[in-house]
């Protein structure tokens, strides 16, 4: 093939530059452009609010200087900035000048505009040796967190947080088994065990969370009202585990296993004056920021019999002292003055979510087994005795028949006597 053949299939390829050089431009939310090739013309950097347009004046690649007049910016022709550099043409232009555009994906906000190369004959010839040309520019920006276009910290609510909190967070109190692993699977319990609890927080995409329990209150009925029905307080006083002053060593687990969960043990009990062999515990949660250092309204504290005194899972001892006399806040944080005489809907299931930023979560119900006056028991040993008795019944009216059909019997057959004569 003749090499005059070969430059003129070159030059039918490559007359339109669009068809050597490609033309768009994808963007690193950094700023930093990912280049197709080492040597690209076109460079971009996208910074917090405006964009710089680095143009190599051998545009085309082939040696030839193109004009810096012929380069502008834009549907509205920003023109570049006046540099001593000779290579090189740069431009710099707000986000929204330039006739930038800007749309909206599911994860970016994307400006986009255009270098336009517009050749004009110089030298007043007609002729022109390069083409024109259009470069698409793109800048991304990641839909996360806040964009200001100054390095100052805002004296408001930052959005997301704004958001966040508009967000609701998924409470849940759960009964597991005694490895922690899984739920258990029934709810029965004998007096002596322990019970197992988990309180977890699903919190979306909020800032991290601290999960605390404020106070819970058992109850024999799903509904925790003081004035209708006995009640104990497991936890009171802002997370004092108080339970664990009396004869049962119920605890909060140390370590917690992350900030949004938290785990606690309950010496099983019954409530003396009750006929229910039933049990039901409310909690309210609540959370914190998960980088606030805990207090004397957000903590989790237990009793330790060996050395007398109050423990927290994390955070200083001190803000444990007063679950001595109670004295946690301005006012007392039993249920009756928090919530005043609470009455909650009948609850059929043993682990029930609730939906809000704070929440009031039942588990039940806990079934007892082994107690005195344990209805579940009752019920089986009447039936037993029932069934006893029927069969004792059973045995004797066969006993019956049978000595009737024998004496019966008995009448009906001759009586026979045999003289026996003695020799003299």
């Amino acid at each position: 093939m003749e090499p005059s053949y070969l430059l003129f299939l070159f030059l039918l390829l490559c007359g339109d530059p669009e068809l050597c050089y490609p033309q768009t431009l994808w963007l690193l939310p950094g700023g930093t452009p990912t280049p197709v090739g080492s040597s690209s013309p076109v460079k971009v950097e996208c910074l917090e609010a405006e964009l710089v347009v680095t143009v190599n004046r051998d545009l085309f690649g082939t040696g030839k200087l193109v004009q810096p007049a012929d380069l502008t910016l834009g549907s509205e022709g920003c023109q570049p900035l006046v540099s001593v550099d000779t290579d090189v043409v740069r431009f710099n232009a707000q986000l929204h000048e330039c006739s930038s555009g800007v749309q909206v994906t599911e994860d970016a906000l994307v400006y986009s505009t255009f270098l336009l190369h517009d050749p004009r004959p110089v030298g007043g010839l007609s002729i022109l040796r390069t083409n024109r040309v259009e470069v698409p520019i793109e800048c991304r920006y990641p839909r996360r967190g806040n964009v200001s276009s100054h390095p100052i910290q805002p004296t408001w609510v930052p959005f997301r947080a704004t958001v966040s909190s508009e967000e609701k967070l998924a409470f849940s109190l759960r009964l597991m088994e005694d490895n922690w692993n899984i739920e258990k699977s029934s709810p029965t319990f004998h007096l002596g065990e322990v019970a197992h609890l988990q309180a977890e927080v699903q919190s979306g995409s909020h800032p991290p969370l601290q999960l605390f329990v404020d106070h819970c209150m058992a109850t024999p009925s799903s509904s925790p009202d003081q004035n209708s029905s006995p009640y104990h307080f497991i936890v009171d006083f802002h997370g004092c585990l108080v339970d664990g002053l009396s004869e049962s060593f119920s605890a909060f687990q140390v370590p917690r296993p992350r900030p949004d969960m938290l785990q606690f043990t309950v010496d099983v009990f019954h409530f003396a004056n009750s006929s229910r062999n039933t049990l039901y515990i409310t909690c309210h949660l609540k959370v914190a920021p998960a980088n606030q250092i805990p207090d004397k309204l957000n903590k989790a504290c237990s009793f330790n019999k060996t050395s007398q005194s109050w423990w927290p899972v994390e955070g200083d001892a001190d803000i444990c002292d007063c679950c001595s006399d109670g004295n946690c806040s301005n006012s007392s944080s039993s249920w009756s003055q928090i919530h005043g005489s609470p009455q909650r809907s009948k609850l059929t299931s043993r682990n029930r979510r609730h939906v809000t930023e704070e929440a009031d979560v039942t588990i039940g119900p806990l079934i007892f087994l082994g107690k005195a006056n344990d209805q579940a028991v009752e019920g089986w040993t009447s039936s037993a005795q029932t069934s006893v008795a029927f069969g004792l019944g059973l045995a004797m009216m066969a006993f019956l028949t049978l000595a009737a059909i024998a004496l019966g019997v008995t009448r009906k057959c001759p009586t026979s006597s045999h003289h026996v004569s003695l020799p003299q």
